[in-house]
């Protein structure tokens, strides 16, 4: 377990992030000017289709102004800092990364949202928080670096209300190996992707029930297919973040797509209504 852990840790180290981010960002004005969370999208958006699947994600969950959000795996942010500002909820994320908390900070900060989104270093296998504590979890692109997946949510059901939502967008396996090195993995070491029928019958059996369920591969599939049209993405993007090989993780999860090899995954959960297990026997 913990030499999977260190190998994700090793993959999302980015040792220096933040002070990449201070440079990269000094394009956009001076430190000391306000960014909105859309002018960092090319940045901070680390899943197939950017702020639209957020976007789409937040409202098949029904996130308002009064509901608390738990963003799993939260990166730099951005996701955070775009619920916030378009939803008007409170958001706090947790990522495994210590370099990625410190940048998401930091880019809280430039876009003065410090007293709505929050971060903290964290396993999403271990959730520093209170049974019952949120109203919506959130998901996107984080589970295929996480072999333990009964864990990983009944960690999400127990920290969910009951009658509270998960909400996911992620990568699922169709059968076929993968090229690499991708987004999430430079080898098949710290890559643990399911099917889409394994990753549903291990959600419900944590205590959820289906509300949403739609393959979206296709409509990930266009969005390849327009970035690839457009040309080299807008400065600063990914690879400030991922380093100097971004484009080669960009070009084989395109591959990956368009060949079939996985596909893409939103589904919306509800919280069964009997009360989650505690937090001894979820670590059982």
């Amino acid at each position: 377990m913990n030499d999977v852990l260190d190998g994700v840790r090793d993959h999302y180290r980015a040792t220096g992030l933040t002070e990449r981010l201070k440079a990269a960002l000094a394009v956009l004005g001076r430190e000391d000017q306000l960014l909105t969370p859309q002018q960092l999208d090319a940045l901070d958006q680390f899943h197939t289709r950017g702020l639209a699947a957020t976007a789409e994600l937040a409202q098949l969950a029904g996130i308002t102004a009064d509901t608390s959000v738990l963003d799993v795996g939260s990166g730099i942010g951005g996701p955070a800092r775009v619920l916030a500002s378009t939803r008007g909820c409170r958001v706090t994320g947790i990522d495994l990364s210590e370099p990625f908390v410190d940048a998401a900070r930091y880019l809280t900060q430039r876009t003065g949202q410090s007293e709505q989104v929050s971060f903290r270093t964290a396993s999403a296998l271990e959730l520093p928080f209170e049974d019952s504590r949120f109203d919506v979890v959130l998901l996107q692109h984080v589970a295929m670096n996480i072999a333990d997946r009964a864990r990983l949510y009944r960690e999400i059901r127990r920290v969910l209300k009951p009658g509270g939502r998960f909400a996911t967008f992620d990568v699922v396996a169709n059968g076929s190996k993968l090229h690499y090195p991708v987004p999430w993995a430079r080898t098949p070491a710290t890559s643990f992707l399911l099917t889409a029928d394994a990753t549903h019958e291990a959600i419900e059996k944590a205590g959820f029930r289906t509300l949403v369920w739609q393959d979206d591969s296709e409509a990930a599939k266009s969005w390849i297919t327009e970035r690839r049209a457009s040309g080299p993405p807008p400065s600063p993007n990914l690879s400030v973040v991922l380093g100097p090989d971004f484009a080669q993780l960009f070009t084989n999860l395109g591959r990956n797509l368009m060949e079939g090899r996985l596909g893409i995954l939103t589904a919306v959960f509800e919280a069964a209504s009997t009360k989650p297990r505690n937090h001894m026997e979820n670590r059982s």
